[in-house]
């Protein structure tokens, strides 16, 4: 799994902490702050906004939809692992 984002996007911060929440191992890639050089988001997801989450064959551009994605499957893996 990886995480596409800079380090001063509140939006941003609200995936790394849920990531954090649910002890979810990934790498991280801090991109550009200058939307247009974001080459390596467009190039994953069509488009230069962040948060960005890929994951396998998965990739999730909004925040709201990584939240669920997060939440729907790895607190499910945390509660059978606990």
């Amino acid at each position: 799994m990886t995480l596409y984002h800079v380090t001063w996007c509140p939006d941003c911060e609200v995936v790394r902490r849920k990531l954090a929440d649910l002890h979810v191992e990934y790498e991280q890639v801090i991109v550009p702050d200058f939307r247009p050089m974001r080459k390596v988001v467009q190039e994953v997801s069509g488009q230069y906004y962040v948060p960005v989450l890929k994951d396998g064959d998965i990739v999730l551009t909004e925040t709201d939809d990584i939240l669920d994605y997060l939440d729907k499957t790895y607190s499910q893996e945390r509660i059978a692992n606990d």
